[in-house]
């Protein structure tokens, strides 16, 4: 009885600290404080084709990204702040402007640099930008809320949102998985994630014993070729690295493979040609280059300093592909929640941002470019089209259709009662399709413990793969990659390169 009473009143304190919807609040309030900004570093500089004749370099620069309080322009052009209450009777969208600094710079001098709105961004309720945030009870009922209303959903011409929270595959991870299409064999697979990239790599053995790589245009291409190309070039290196003290021959006949490809540039020509690129050398090499470097492992970094620690990694990959071919490690299972990542309002609202402000780009560049065309220099204050940006996403957040062709994203939240609202807010779906068998992902995961609720899921097509969070489930944001190097630094780690 005693340790009921316990359960109940930790319950109880749980809830009187927590809201359902906290991590959905928490996702959205690190987009607004850190993936916005990201997402404007990631487009920082443009630079248009078509420039004017009499100037020799021309750049288009994008900071200082900024989000005010969600306010209303009136027909009488007067501005003022709007609450959640008057959008709803209103069928208006509750969203606050977005800013940001635009600069243009001729030969290397700023020639005008303004902060301009470049559209409206919806704005999740009780979040920090949220006129309800912090507002006590007594307030809440003053602007016409409910105050046992936990917020964390849009309103979009008057109608209430949510986004539902979509499981994935989780990105940079490695897995050994069996390959349905290839007769069951075993394949290592990654999703390299980094900005707008998310791209699939996969390593695969054939009758011939040798390992190939396919990813982006890159196709069925030797793997030590890769490393090579990549700069680690000594086949003793490259034994060391993937087998460290064990004896793997398997190795010994890629090594024998390449054994002509002596330097990066060898290594990279004999790619170009396997991959169909058939442009005079230097062209060949130049192209080779920057499909490395953009998309080979963008998670590691797009830069020519950073292929070394992409073969590294390669190393690494390969190794944990050979054990796992040999018997001695085991495929990973794929349903495992350790292995899976659930994308919240923050993430998949980033990733509608960072595709809409790219169209945003290309129709500014578009304008610049016909106004020079005829002859003008134009003042880019003139040429962005802010209403852009912003119909685009009150599209997306009005019809559920979302980047990358997936749909239901934004739902209209079902108000029969309480519970069902609540649901609805920890709603998570799977975006494996519901026409197939799939019968492992919908089945009931021994990992679902505490994180997924093992009953809420509808009968028909859509059982297992549209779940929901337990009551006491709350999900951590993602790791900052720089802080946690920076602690195993001083734990002792050390950069593989640094070591020799």
């Amino acid at each position: 009885m005693c340790a009921m009473n316990n359960s109940a009143i930790l319950v109880k304190k749980f809830f009187e600290e927590q809201s359902f919807v906290k991590s959905d609040i928490e996702s959205f309030n690190n987009f607004l404080e850190n993936e916005l900004n990201s997402i404007v570093e990631e487009n920082k500089e443009v630079l248009p084709t078509i420039i004017p004749p009499n100037v020799d370099e021309f750049k288009i620069k994008f900071d200082n990204v900024r989000i005010d309080k969600p306010r209303i322009t009136e027909a009488d052009g007067s501005e003022r702040p709007i609450y959640p209450m008057e959008a709803r009777l209103r069928k208006l969208t509750y969203a606050a402007p977005l800013f940001i600094t635009v600069s243009a710079h001729i030969n290397g001098a700023q020639r005008e640099s303004f902060e301009t709105q470049i559209g409206n961004l919806p704005i999740m309720l009780k979040s920090k930008k949220c006129h309800l945030n912090k507002l006590t009870r007594e307030e809440l009922i003053q602007h016409g809320e409910d105050p046992d209303d936990p917020g964390g959903y849009f309103i979009i011409n008057g109608t209430e949102k949510v986004l539902v929270k979509v499981e994935d595959l989780a990105s940079n991870k490695v897995l050994i998985d069996k390959d349905s299409a290839g007769g069951g064999k075993l394949v290592c697979k990654i999703f390299s994630e980094k900005g707008s990239y998310k791209i699939p790599h996969t390593i695969e053995r054939l009758k011939d014993g040798i390992f190939y790589l396919t990813f982006t245009r890159v196709r069925r291409v030797p793997l030590i070729a890769i490393i090579k190309a990549l700069g680690m070039t000594k086949d003793e290196e490259i034994m060391r690295f993937i087998s460290g003290n064990d004896n793997f021959d398997e190795i010994i006949v890629n090594l024998l493979d390449s054994a002509d490809l002596k330097t990066e540039e060898d290594a990279m020509d004999g790619i170009a040609k396997v991959s169909g690129i058939t442009q005079p050398k230097e062209i060949r090499l130049e192209r080779m280059k920057e499909i490395l470097d953009k998309y080979l492992l963008p998670h590691l970094g797009i830069n020519p300093k950073d292929r070394i620690c992409k073969a590294y990694n390669l190393c690494k990959m390969l190794r944990k592909y050979v054990l796992a071919l040999r018997g001695q490690l085991k495929a990973d299972d794929k349903d495992h929640y350790m292995n899976k990542r659930l994308k919240l309002s923050g993430d998949l609202l980033a990733d509608l941002l960072r595709v809409n402000l790219k169209v945003l780009i290309g129709d500014l560049l578009y304008n610049f470019q016909r106004v020079v065309k005829r002859g003008k220099f134009p003042t880019l204050k003139v040429i962005i089209r802010e209403k852009l940006l912003t119909s685009r996403i009150y599209s997306s957040m009005a019809t559920g259709a979302w980047v990358g062709g997936r749909k239901g994203i934004s739902q209209r939240i079902q108000r029969l009662n309480f519970l069902e609202m609540m649901s609805h807010l920890q709603r998570v779906v799977s975006p494996l399709s519901a026409t197939q068998e799939n019968f492992k992902a919908r089945e009931l995961h021994c990992t679902h413990l505490g994180r997924l609720c093992p009953i809420e899921t509808p009968e028909g097509t859509n059982i297992g793969l549209k779940k929901n969070l337990s009551l006491v489930a709350t999900v951590s944001l993602d790791a900052n990659e720089d802080e946690v190097l920076k602690l195993m630094r001083n734990y002792g780690l050390k950069p593989v390169g640094k070591q020799q």
